[in-house]
C-alpha cells in the first residue's frame, strides 16, 4: 500500500498520503518569513525556497511564534524533499522555541509515519491535536493513515470521516473513505 502523507501546508510524500501543517507567518510586509510560509502552504519546495526560509531565520527579527513557525515551514519544505533529518531538526527547534506549536507536533507525527514508525506518529499527532493546529483535518488524515497500518481500521475510518467533515472540499480523505464499507451490527 502506498501511503501519501498530507502535512499541514500541503506536503505530500509517497508512502501513503500524509498532509503537512505549515504555520501562517505574517511578519510584516514582503518579508522572507512570509514568503517561506507561502512556499510551505503551496508545496513549493525548491532549493531557492529553502534559501528564503534560511535567510529569514538568520536575518529577520522574528517574534518567537514566527521564528518557531518559520522553522516548521522550512521543516515542511525539507519533508517535501524527503530530507527527513533536516526536517526533524527544524521541527525540534520549533518546539524548543514554542512547545505549544501543534503544527510542529503534527508534522513530526507525519514524518514518523513516513519512516514507518506508525505508533510514534499517532502519539505525536495526538499531542499536536490537543494544541489545536490551524488545519486539524490534516492531522486526522495522517493519523488515519497510521491507524490503518496499525490494523485499527475502525479508528482509521473515523479519522478519515473527521478529516472530511473539517475540510469537505479536500478530496484525499474522501478518496480513502471510498475503500470502506460500513455495515450495521446485528
Amino acid at each position: 500500500m502506498i501511503v501519501r502523507l498530507a502535512l499541514i501546508g500541503g506536503f505530500s510524500v509517497l508512502i501513503a498520503t500524509a498532509a503537512s501543517a505549515q504555520v501562517t507567518v505574517f511578519s510584516g510586509g514582503a518579508s522572507q518569513a512570509t514568503s517561506c510560509s507561502l512556499a510551505a502552504r503551496h508545496g513549493n519546495a525548491t532549493p531557492q525556497t529553502l534559501d528564503i526560509c534560511s535567510f529569514a531565520l538568520a536575518n529577520e527579527p522574528l517574534a518567537a511564534r514566527d521564528l518557531a513557525g518559520t522553522h516548521v515551514n522550512r521543516g515542511v519544505l525539507y519533508m517535501r524533499m524527503a530530507q527527513w533529518g533536516r526536517a526533524m531538526d527544524d521541527l525540534n527547534i520549533a518546539l524548543s522555541i514554542d512547545p505549544r506549536m501543534g503544527e510542529a507536533l503534527v508534522n513530526r507525527g507525519a514524518l514518523l509515519i513516513a519512516q514507518t514508525r506508525f505508533a510514534e506518529g499517532v502519539a505525536e499527532i495526538d499531542r499536536g491535536l490537543a494544541l489545536h493546529p490551524e488545519e486539524p483535518e490534516r492531522a486526522y488524515y495522517n493519523r488515519a493513515l497510521a491507524k490503518e497500518r496499525l490494523d485499527d481500521v475502525k479508528g482509521a475510518y473515523y479519522d478519515y470521516v473527521r478529516a472530511s467533515e473539517l475540510a469537505p472540499t479536500w478530496t484525499l480523505p474522501q478518496e480513502e473513505l471510498k475503500r470502506f464499507s460500513v455495515t450495521p451490527k446485528g
